[in-house]
């Protein structure tokens, strides 16, 4: 797939279409499957999200607000999730998190012009895509803002309800992210959390040389991993 270099925001909207139409949809082939159509028509299979969903670690310290932390080879920092504004978001990321999908996956992704953001979450270091689970509805409608230190999903630019397990972290305001209209094109990305401590370790990820492959726009040239993601109150 040959990526358009018309503009940066071109470029960002592709992408999410590029990052997510290779997470192809996988596991334990016993479990109910349900087929879908990538953006290049190609069909895969995604497992359902009721035969995949591990338990969550519940908090008893404002449960709509849960802190996790991040750690990454660039340092630790901290989100604040907001399951009020963003419920079903939220859940589906907790849930990839209870399941340790994002243990030893990396940053694959550093944008630095109109728009600066920094995205992972559905790649190991050696560049193979984690199988993700059913995509989610977007709720990119919140009101919640890309602004600088907001943690987003990435998705489909084709398609606004195509979220699956890769996020993004904006490090400047971008407003060319945020909802506008009911549409593919107009919905925008679903913001679902905030940079509480340590956007000093992203902002030292964003300044990380790249270099773009066949695959990938904005890889970083040394390997950004996500150690861990822990939910700590």
């Amino acid at each position: 797939m040959q990526l358009s270099r018309k503009s940066i925001l071109a470029l960002f909207v592709l992408i999410p279409v590029l990052a997510l139409a290779g997470c192809q949809k996988g596991g334990d082939s016993t479990q109910p499957t349900t087929a879908v159509t990538g953006p290049g028509g190609e069909k895969t299979e995604t497992r359902t999200a009721a035969a995949t969903e591990a338990p969550l670690v519940k908090s008893d310290q404002d449960p709509q607000h849960p802190i996790y932390e991040f750690e990454t080879s660039q340092g630790k920092f901290t989100v604040r999730l907001d399951a009020e504004k963003a419920p079903m978001t939220v859940y589906n990321f907790r849930n990839y998190v209870a399941r340790g999908h994002y243990d030893l996956t990396i940053f694959h992704q550093v944008l630095k012009g109109s728009l600066q953001i920094v995205l992972g979450g559905g790649y190991t270091a050696d560049l193979k895509e984690k199988a993700a689970l059913t995509p989610i509805r977007n709720e990119a409608h919140n009101g919640l803002k890309n602004c600088r230190g907001a943690l987003a999903m990435a998705r489909r630019a084709n398609d606004e309800d195509s979220a699956t397990c890769q996020f993004f972290i904006n490090v400047a305001d971008n407003d060319a992210l945020n909802f506008k209209s009911r549409s593919p094109n107009g919905y925008g990305y679903c913001v679902f959390g905030e940079v509480t401590e340590g956007m000093e370790v992203i902002d030292r990820i964003a300044k990380a040389p790249v270099h773009d492959t066949d695959k990938f726009v904005g890889l970083p040239v040394e390997t950004v991993a996500i150690k861990s993601i822990r939910q700590i109150k």
